[in-house]
């Protein structure tokens, strides 16, 4: 008997989600991904200066501000074919990996930890055989009896005023939960000390950016960020030493932590990495440039079809086009006017809400398309296309990781397993391990290219007359981000931005091709369709983020609706 389950919203994500499935003698057979806000910001650019995009864009998302910003002057800088100053590059690209440091570490530990987590099974661990277990996978210095017995009495402290704090929503004692308590009572410590690493991450956000969320130090054409190593109002040494200090702390927690914990979680539920693959189209853009063009990068990029490892199409540059060209939307299960595919240079955002009608329109999301196929973008993406390149820190950090996760499960891992839930998260880590690396070699150029006398942060931008078509992307934490802009005698005509949850969470297009998300929930085991805590899952390890969180009033400001966050 088929049982239709409706999850809305989704939480622990940024934005507003709902996923519907069908369940058929315990599994999932068909699902369908609706986006519940629409994002009108497109419509606020048309008619005005290119060089203002940037601060709007930011606020698409209440989580994703700084990588906005870096696709949108990237897109102008594009269209106006403007280099900027190494000092700049080096800058951007400092603040865009302390970002993703922040964002891979939430997003495991606070977002989505507890879909595998049994907090209240962690109240019968043995603090001491917790610290036996801990040492025996790291030498994390916050892996002591001391530090388990605090957080297990902090966790009994809560339960005996009749609560559970932060974790009081949760699907405590489903079937699906497999972890031991000690490993549990490790898990939530780790979820604890995690709060405190991703707030260094985003102190180097601040200092490079100016301010976080809504980096402030961005231009067309460079950074707004002053050199001079005598003044204290400027960048200096000072403030560099202290985001190297930041970043190497930070390196620590992902190296003995974030690791560790995913590669356990991966080796004790080792059904998870068997469910969830959906689409095995990949695409993933170059990013963190080496010169001023973005000609030359430290990650690859590229496309992979049908999970073949074999044969990668590469993405090489700024304005790359074979990326250029491939990229358009489909509206025809989306809630706009209209019932075209496009490109993002000739596309328009027309709303025209509907009632939600599985069979023909039913989310505010589009569904992109690359050369006609769906792809799926995100970390496993980039992972994966970095893999099949021989890009040398990816391809050492995934042999870590399946090698480690395969002695803690007693098996052979292939990079097979990767196209999966939980391959999702191994590969998030996998790339936070890659980011913190590089993150000591992008300081070490910006330091050295000072050292040299270079303080340039900016090369002022010409704006022609007529029209000038430019694009920008950026890997984010998500995926692959783009914002498409048309400029016309140096105001902004149309303005797109194609975003990395667009690519995953859009519904289906004219060929009813089903998303990302949708494809990857088919075949996904339900155990209690009260609790569908195996759906959630998935969907979270692709990290959603629809848009920017709001609350709903009516006309008069009085809260119309609360929801409750699992």
């Amino acid at each position: 008997m088929s049982t239709h389950i409706t999850v809305d919203p989704v939480t622990r994500i940024e934005g507003h989600l709902r996923i519907d499935v069908e369940v058929d003698h315990g599994v999932v057979t068909k699902a369908w991904s609706s986006g519940q806000m629409f994002r009108g910001i497109e419509r606020i650019l048309q008619g005005r200066d290119p060089r203002d995009a940037w601060l709007f864009t930011q606020r698409f998302c209440g989580v994703c501000t700084t990588v906005h910003a870096i696709a949108s002057v990237r897109a102008v800088e594009d269209a106006l074919k403007l280099e900027i100053p190494l000092n700049a590059q080096y800058i951007r690209n400092l603040i865009v990996i302390a970002h993703a440091l922040h964002d891979h570490i939430v997003h495991f530990y606070q977002l989505s930890a507890l879909d595998w987590v049994d907090v209240v099974s962690a109240l019968k661990a043995d603090p001491a055989k917790t610290a036996t277990l801990a040492a025996s996978l790291s030498d994390w210095p916050g892996n002591s009896k001391p530090q388990f017995q605090a957080v297990k009495d902090r966790l009994a402290g809560f339960v005996a005023k009749g609560q559970l704090g932060i974790f009081t929503n949760g699907y405590w004692g489903h079937p699906a939960m497999k972890l031991a308590p000690e490993v549990n009572l490790l898990a939530v410590s780790h979820y604890l000390q995690a709060l405190d690493y991703q707030r260094k991450a985003n102190q180097v956000v601040a200092i490079l950016g100016g301010k976080t969320p809504n980096i402030q130090n961005l231009a067309v054409g460079g950074v707004a960020n002053a050199i001079n190593l005598d003044n204290d109002a400027t960048l200096n040494m000072t403030k560099l030493y202290q985001v190297k200090d930041l970043l190497d702390e930070m390196k620590g927690f992902i190296e003995q932590v974030y690791f560790v914990d995913v590669c356990a979680v991966a080796a004790m539920y080792p059904d998870w990495l068997k469910v969830g693959a959906g689409v095995t189209n990949y695409l993933s853009v170059p990013d963190l440039p080496l010169d001023g063009k973005g000609a030359t990068f430290d990650f690859p990029g590229g496309a992979i079809f049908k999970g073949d490892l074999s044969h990668v199409t590469p993405i090489t540059t700024f304005g790359d086009p074979y990326f250029q060209k491939n990229v358009s939307e489909s509206i025809a299960h989306a809630w706009y006017d209209g019932d075209w595919q496009k490109h993002p240079y000739e596309e328009d955002t027309v709303p025209k809400y509907s009632e939600y009608d599985a069979n023909g329109k039913y989310s505010w999301i589009k569904a992109p398309r690359f050369d006609g196929h769906v792809m799926q973008v995100g970390p496993l993406a980039q992972v994966l296309v970095g893999f099949a390149q021989g890009h040398e820190p990816t391809k050492r950090w995934a042999v870590k990781t399946l090698e480690t996760a395969g002695k803690l499960a007693g098996a052979t891992l292939t990079p097979a397993v990767l196209h999966s839930t939980l391959g999702r998260h191994a590969a998030r880590m996998i790339r936070c391990c890659v980011l913190s690396e590089l993150a000591s070699k992008h300081w070490t150029l910006l330091a050295e290219n000072i050292g040299k006398g270079d303080t340039t942060i900016f090369n002022e931008p010409v704006f022609p007359k007529g029209e000038q078509q430019g694009f920008g992307f950026h890997e984010a934490p998500r995926g692959t981000l783009s914002h498409w802009i048309v400029i016309e005698n140096g105001v902004i005509k149309n303005y797109q931005a194609v975003v990395p949850s667009t690519w995953n969470a859009g519904p289906r297009d004219a060929k009813n091709q089903p998303g990302p998300y949708e494809a990857s929930l088919v075949g996904n085991p339900v155990a209690d369709t009260e609790r569908p805590l195996e759906v959630i899952r998935t969907v979270h390890s692709f990290d959603p983020c629809i848009a920017c969180a709001i609350h709903t009033l009516d006309v008069e400001g009085r809260e119309v609706s609360r929801v409750r966050a699992l």
